[in-house]
């Protein structure tokens, strides 16, 4: 360069930056790109580019231009702030160039120039995104290892509307939050900033500077990956996952999951199995032996407990600080992908749990992410839980839609899970929900309906029928909200299936009670058939049930040893005999004493248990027969698939009804007490000869063996409303299930 270029090119800095260039220094300026980089200059007699680059360390520069010699760059007023000119008429392309730099202690190192690369969000994708329907945020937002111009990197972006600044630091960068600020595009508050040289692996956070002049260090909300808890920066990811799982997907969007047979087993990852010294197994070390296990007892899904990143252990992963990173406990997202690719080819379909409803207050994470709220409500009436201090999150704003519907979509379509059961929908569905009189604010109506959040799952489930037929989403939804699986076009919020909570609830209380007593509490055994035909529902026996003092399954159940084990498989088979899909929390074939303890693994010892073996068998043999009966599960959303033939003899504690789906019909009758039953007339709607093809009090489960005779034939008596009807003999605390030949 001549002594008049470099003269020129060092005039024409203030007018190009000169303001820019302070705020840049103090860490101030959101558009770095009006300082740093290529600037095309057509001023006459300078035609090309003003090349400017900022390091606080460098005592000297050069621009590296490909094919040219170096061009030492002029140190501007700005402290580490240097400039240099590049000729090129209006018709030439800037040339490639990196830069060199000098430290004060004498180190030379060369690298890529950042701020020579183009943006590389679209347009499209801004508006999209505040628009509130940007469906495939995770292409756009986080972090994506690329290759511009030739030279690799990683492309960063994320949403702080709210930021004077914002800066990719890291190992790379020593963590320094000067050297990589990121350029704000547009109006909705994203800013993004391709660095050369990042790879798959890097660690990687973003630092902040709010509106008050505050440095917060945040996780990437998008990050695919997070370091193990107690750490919590975000990992550059790349995916070389093949999937092998091309028939099971092929299926799964014809299915009909309201008439499939659907047995799910509820799974804590992290406390299923663990390895010696008590260490977190692998999800590639997981899958194969939770396949062949949930396949033993006859189960179709898995439904895991939140595997999105989260912090602390004793959540269970329902606080989550990183909703796109399954959590590393486990291995990488790789390592997830493969352990549901391996359960399709085993034939078994996966959920996980999902939890839109709210957020830790973790200062890494989302809550108050660029200084002041954002991703929640700002006003603490809406936007804090009480009960579980925590956040909720605005479901009001474009921005947050777009982010939980597109992670929402990302689970299905990136790691091919099969379903989300969304945790916690009442909290969402009302506003007053674990709040006092005066604690909480009224809708536009002067209600307590959440209508941005009724809006909100609304979208959601749409979004899921419309992206993914076949995928199914559950709610947790424990009022009496209507219309909860009906469609949004009806008023319903669409979901596919609800966690029948009052079911568990009355179900439970029932079974708890001496059965001297049951007989004052008849009506919480059958309650749940008054509203059957309302929603399309799961039956839970679920993990909420066995924790917090509440006891174990088999604790619950009154009476001696023996008792409780009758107890037990008489719940069971209730469970799986009446309609609605089926969902056991993973132990319940082992009947442990003790609660569910989520610092350790299952108590596998007990599997060698003799009255354990049993109880496994009957598990088995409920998950068989289910499967092999149509008629429990085939016509679930029809009334005709259920009806009682006697709901009303409290006086013995008995209950008879029939499943039927038009091709078979299995009749089941409970006796809730210990007391047997000598010639119990039920009243059927055919003639013939009745067999036993279930019987939970049978030996071979642990039972007393009391029946002797295995099938009766109908007599011309009627009863029930029938003109047939059987005397039956019914075992202590068991249930039967009988056909007719």
């Amino acid at each position: 360069m001549s002594r008049r270029g470099r003269r020129g090119a060092k005039s024409l800095v203030p007018a190009l930056c000169s303001k820019s260039a302070s705020a840049l220094v103090a860490g101030e300026l959101a558009e770095p790109q009006h300082v740093l980089g290529p600037h095309r200059s057509l001023a006459d007699g300078y035609e090309g580019w003003i090349v400017q680059i900022y390091h606080p360390e460098a005592l000297e520069a050069w621009c590296l231009p490909a094919g040219s010699p170096a061009v030492p760059l002029v140190a501007a007023d700005s402290p580490g702030l240097f400039t240099g000119f590049l000729a090129g008429d209006a018709q030439s392309e800037l040339p490639r160039y990196r830069v060199r730099l000098r430290a004060r202690d004498g180190h030379c190192w060369e690298q890529e120039d950042a701020y020579r690369f183009p943006a590389t969000l679209g347009e499209l994708d801004l508006h999209l995104f505040a628009e509130g329907t940007h469906q495939r945020l995770w292409e756009v937002l986080g972090a994506h290892p690329r290759r511009l111009d030739g030279v690799d990197g990683v492309a960063f972006a994320v949403w702080a509307p709210h930021a004077r600044r914002v800066s990719v630091v890291g190992d790379f960068c020593c963590w320094d939050g000067r050297l990589f600020p990121m350029r704000r595009r547009g109006g909705c508050g994203v800013f993004e900033l391709f660095i050369p040289g990042m790879m798959p692996g890097d660690a990687y956070k973003f630092e902040i500077k709010t509106s008050r002049g505050a440095i917060r260090l945040k996780t990437d909300p998008l990050a695919f990956a997070i370091e193990p808890p107690p750490g919590s920066a975000s990992r550059v990811v790349s995916s070389q996952f093949r999937w092998n799982d091309d028939d099971w997907l092929e299926r799964r969007r014809e299915v009909d999951w309201l008439r499939e047979p659907m047995a799910i087993y509820e799974v804590h990852l992290a406390s299923w199995a663990r390895g010696a010294g008590n260490r977190s197994l692998n999800y590639v070390e997981l899958a194969p032996r939770l396949v062949e296990y949930a396949k033993r007892f006859g189960f179709t899904h898995l439904e895991l407990l939140p595997i999105s990143e989260y912090p602390f252990d004793g959540s269970w992963g329902y606080q989550v600080s990183g909703y796109y990173a399954p959590t590393s406990r486990h291995g990488s997202p790789d390592d997830f992908r493969a352990f549901v690719d391996v359960c399709h080819r085993g034939g078994i379909g996966v959920i996980v749990d999902w939890v839109p409803a709210h957020f830790p207050r973790d200062d890494f994470a989302l809550r108050r992410f660029d200084g002041e709220p954002l991703y929640e409500y700002a006003d603490p009436r809406l936007g804090e839980h009480p009960d579980w201090g925590t956040l909720v999150f605005d479901y009001g704003r474009n921005e947050i839609r777009s982010f939980l519907i597109a992670n929402a979509l990302y689970w299905l379509e990136e790691f091919h899970v099969d379903g989300l059961r969304v945790d916690a929908v009442a909290s969402m569905l009302y506003r007053d929900y674990g709040r006092k009189e005066g604690e909480w604010l009224p809708n536009r109506d002067g209600g307590r309906e959440n209508f941005e959040a009724v809006d909100f799952l609304r979208s959601l489930n749409r979004a899921v029928r419309e992206r993914q037929p076949g995928c199914i989403t559950i709610a947790e939804e424990s009022t009496a909200w209507p219309g909860v699986t009906s469609s949004p076009s009806d008023g319903g919020l669409g979901f596919h299936f609800k966690w029948n909570m009052g079911w568990m609830n009355d179900t439970l209380s029932y079974f708890s009670r001496d059965p001297v007593h049951r007989r004052h509490h008849h009506h919480e055994l059958i309650f749940a058939a008054v509203y059957e035909q309302s929603e399309r529902f799961i039956m839970p026996l679920s993990h909420d049930e066995v924790v917090h003092e509440k006891r174990s399954l088999l604790e619950k159940m009154p009476g001696d040893p023996w008792q409780k084990f009758a107890n037990l498989r008489l719940l069971l088979a209730y469970q799986y005999t009446r309609p609605g899909k089926k969902l056991l929390f993973m132990g319940t074939e082992l009947a442990p004493s003790e609660e569910w303890d989520h610092s350790g693994s299952l108590p596998w010892q007990l599997a060698a248990d003799l009255e354990r073996i049993a109880l496994a068998r009957f598990v088995e043999e409920l998950g068989r027969f289910y499967r092999d009966h149509r008629c429990l599960w085939r016509n679930d959303p029809d009334p005709e698939g259920f009806a009682w033939l006697d709901w009303q003899d409290s006086t013995h504690s008995v209950v008879s009804y029939l499943r039927r789906d038009g091709d078979e019909e299995l009749l089941v009758v409970l006796n809730a007490t210990p007391v047997p039953r000598y010639d119990y007339r039920v009243g059927v709607p055919n003639a013939g000869h009745y067999r036993v093809r279930l019987c939970s009090d049978d030996v071979d489960y642990g039972g007393s063996g009391f029946l002797e005779a295995r099938s009766w034939q109908t007599e011309t008596a009627s009863f029930h409303g029938h003109q047939q009807s059987l005397r039956l003999t019914l075992p202590p605390l068991a249930c039967l299930v009988l056909a007719r030949d």
